[in-house]
């Protein structure tokens, strides 16, 4: 069963919340845990517990990196269990390379029994999209999933996701038009493709600058910046009109700050899907 599949059937039963896990110092430090392996381990314990019911999880791998080997034990052991307890990952590295050296990272994330299996990666794809043609293959060999950083709210990429090439299509636009040739050429069958792109929630433009590659769009769309970063349900709806099926909408601190206790973190959970999910005027 291919990536995009899955997804779609979890988004349909758990709604279109994708649940962030990022265990940076601050956070570790509000639920009482030291800034250390151990706290790592705990943090990522409670929260898998507590927001399993997403329709995915989006570790944010920098934060158990910055642990070293341990660190990376950490992620492997969330990864793995998330697994068993059927719950989709976003495995949220960005990684971006020239051909061979982006094949070694995928074989790290893709590949059934890779050390750090993953449903999904993202990835930054500003190398050329035929720099990642066989990753997105070794992806749909193994069912799994790629979303491509196309049109993210942080301030300093506008310069470069919104330039123009000669042919005056913006450089995000270009990536989705690579990712809907991948999901063409992989996934020509799929309901949803299983090659999504990174655009954000609170980027209020995006289908002017994206234009008729955002409106032909198939795979999946995962929308950073709800919650804590500033964009609510109804922006959501409303920004991603005739696409939200293919939504994903993220949130992170939004959901975190409600821990260390599980059961705040389900309720926090369970608010955030009821809200993105209410049709739009309602």
């Amino acid at each position: 069963m291919r990536f995009g599949s899955k997804l779609r059937v979890a988004m349909e039963e758990r709604g279109h919340v994708c649940a962030g896990i990022d265990p940076h110092a601050s956070l570790l430090a509000k639920w009482g845990l030291p800034d250390s392996v151990a706290g790592l381990r705990e943090f990522s314990k409670i929260a898998l517990e507590g927001l399993a019911g997403a329709a995915a999880i989006k570790p944010q791998s920098a934060f158990y990196e910055r642990f070293g080997s341990a660190g990376w034990a950490v992620l492997e052991d969330l990864l793995r269990d998330a697994r068993s307890a059927g719950v989709l990952t976003i495995l949220d590295v960005k990684r971006g390379d020239i051909g061979s050296t982006m094949a070694g990272y995928a074989a790290a994330f893709l590949p059934e029994g890779a050390p750090l299996e993953a449903d999904a990666i993202t990835i930054a794809p500003y190398m050329g999209a035929s720099a990642y043609d066989a990753t997105a293959a070794l992806a749909a060999k193994h069912g799994k999933g790629l979303f491509s950083l196309a049109l993210t709210s942080n301030p300093e990429g506008k310069r470069l996701q919104r330039s123009r090439s000669g042919s005056g299509v913006p450089v995000a636009a270009q990536v989705m038009e690579w990712t809907n040739e991948a999901n063409a050429k992989h996934c020509v069958d799929a309901r949803l493709g299983s090659f999504g792109v990174v655009i954000g929630a609170t980027v209020k433009d995006m289908t002017e600058v994206l234009g008729n590659s955002f409106a032909v769009f198939n795979g999946p769309i995962l929308a950073p910046g709800f919650g804590a970063q500033g964009a609510d349900a109804e922006d959501i709806r409303k920004r991603f009109a005739g696409h939200f099926p293919q939504v994903l909408a993220s949130s992170s601190r939004g959901l975190l700050e409600a821990g260390p206790s599980v059961s705040a973190l389900q309720a926090a959970l369970a608010k955030s899907v009821a809200e993105v999910d209410v049709p739009l005027g309602v």
